[in-house]
């Protein structure tokens, strides 16, 4: 649809865009992405005919842009700025209208039924219909921009050229504002070329995004091509760290701001941090940890402060146990945000912990393990899928810097220990007679203060590996045998 080659451009005699050359297909959402003085208002003002170009070519529809009408290009593209200025006390209907102007004719115009419909559709696609007869100078600037992208839509244009389509828009206007860009360029055809300086919504909504630096293009393609850790870094300058975003699969940006002294200062989790009652087990960590877990809450990666190992009744049951699992944890005055639960049958006064230093690296690991519903992964398939309470939960707090690849790497390793803890004290499947590998419903944490040594991997050959496999191993053997014990006492 828009064809852009080698075209250069800027004010006052001063190149601003240059060189740059990339295509934008019907219906795409098309993101230009850049810090501020790269070229991003310049170039789209080139694209909507305001700035001219000193050499080059744009091309609509096969062909130049240069030889359309201004009234041939209006009915073809509208533009929506940054803030657009507001000379006269317009009501909202009456600014939305002007947008039909490319589409009258004569010294007298018409207003006709399809303009009309075309107004009111804007208008309710926007949002904005409920202030149809409100003065504009009475508007928020979210609810003005709201009424100039109505005006825009109201041209019925092809393509739409958005400068900050976001700016001044709250949280829920800028998700309404972008599915309902996102669901035209889909159903209707429309093609949306927008700047963001949102590097995150840009991702989750354009097809295909260009990245400027001083007037070239820097990088060109769909959100994981573009949006990498090292060109973001070299062409903002600054501290970005790269992750998939937890839901939908594209690329999400962190800022990585400068750490304070006092967040260098390293800390240490061990047995002194642990409380036990007759209800739970906790451990209370001097600063937020960075964690991966499997718990009934706080699962997935996250940040936490607290960490609790509920005991249940082995005959536990409820519909809403999350719900339930809250409740529990309100009442004993945790912060949810800052917590992972986990529920064990096991009695916690046989629960081991040990802290296990190995070079650079410590590790307290905490395991309660009882092996009433043991069961061996090879032959789960012979079980029924009753879901029992957790049985082995195993706790791994890591006094250093770990990468995500060593987080993964971390539940392995405390895997092989539990196995082959289960394994020489002799487990059984009860029902296949079969080695038992674990417990229907175990549960890992694997949680590191994040200062301190850096940590690449956890394999177990690794300083941090070694580390959680002794200790692992070892709570394992002991919480088993203090289970057994105490299931004779009774």
């Amino acid at each position: 649809m828009i064809e852009i080659e080698q075209l250069s451009g800027g004010y006052d005699g001063k190149l601003i865009v240059r060189k740059l050359s990339f295509s934008v297909q019907k219906g795409e959402l098309f993101g230009i992405l850049g810090p501020n003085g790269s070229g991003k208002t310049t170039l789209l003002k080139m694209i909507s005919g305001i700035v001219p170009i000193s050499s080059g070519s744009i091309e609509i529809e096969g062909k130049k842009m240069t030889d359309y009408t201004p009234k041939e290009l209006a009915k073809r593209l509208a533009v929506l700025p940054q803030m657009t200025p507001q000379a006269f006390s317009y009501t909202v209907k009456e600014t939305v209208s002007l947008g039909r102007y490319a589409h009258q004719s004569g010294i007298f115009p018409v207003w006709r039924e399809e303009d009309e419909r075309a107004v009111i559709k804007a208008m309710e696609q926007t949002g904005t219909k409920q202030f149809a007869e409100v003065s504009i100078e009475e508007l928020s600037g979210g609810e003005r921009q709201r009424v100039f992208l109505a005006q825009a839509l109201a041209q019925e244009p092809e393509i739409l050229l958005l400068d900050e389509p976001t700016n001044h828009l709250d949280l829920s206007f800028q998700k309404e504002l972008l599915d309902l860009l996102k669901k035209m360029a889909n159903e209707t055809g429309l093609t949306v070329i927008s700047i963001f300086h949102d590097l995150n919504l840009a991702s989750l909504y354009c097809d295909r995004l260009l990245l400027m630096e001083e007037g070239k293009r820097h990088g060109l393609g769909i959100p994981s091509e573009v949006l990498k850790e090292e060109p973001v870094q070299q062409v903002y300058k600054t501290a970005i760290h790269q992750r998939p975003h937890p839901e939908v699969p594209k690329p999400q940006m962190s800022i990585l701001p400068e750490k304070t002294a006092e967040e260098e200062v390293e800390v240490r989790v061990d047995q002194a941090c642990i409380k036990r009652t007759d209800e739970y087990i906790t451990l209370e960590a001097p600063i937020l940890l960075k964690t991966l877990s499997a718990g009934v809450i706080g699962a997935g990666w996250g940040w936490h402060r607290s960490f609790v190992n509920r005991h249940v009744d082995k005959n536990y049951w409820h519909d809403s146990y999350k719900e339930d699992m809250k409740e529990f944890l309100k009442r004993y005055h945790f912060d949810i945000n800052e917590t992972v639960g986990m529920m064990t049958a096991v009695h916690l006064h046989t629960a081991a912990c040990r802290f296990v230093q190995v070079e650079d690296i410590s590790v307290l690991a905490v395991v309660t393990a009882g092996v009433g519903n043991a069961i061996d992964v090879s032959r789960a398939v012979e079980h029924n899928r009753a879901f029992l309470p957790g049985t082995i939960n195993t706790w791994v707090f890591a006094n250093g810097h770990l990468s995500e690849e060593a987080f993964v790497q971390s539940v392995m390793t405390a895997t092989e220990a539990k196995v082959k803890a289960l394994f020489d004290k002799e487990v059984k499947d009860p029902l296949t007679k079969s080695q038992a590998t674990g417990t229907s419903t175990d549960s890992v944490l694997i949680a590191a203060t994040q200062r301190g040594a850096h940590q690449a991997f956890a394999g177990t050959i690794s300083p941090l590996g070694q580390a959680i496999g002794k200790a692992v191993y070892e709570c394992t053997i002991e919480a088993l045998e203090n289970n057994r014990t105490g299931e004779r006492s009774t």
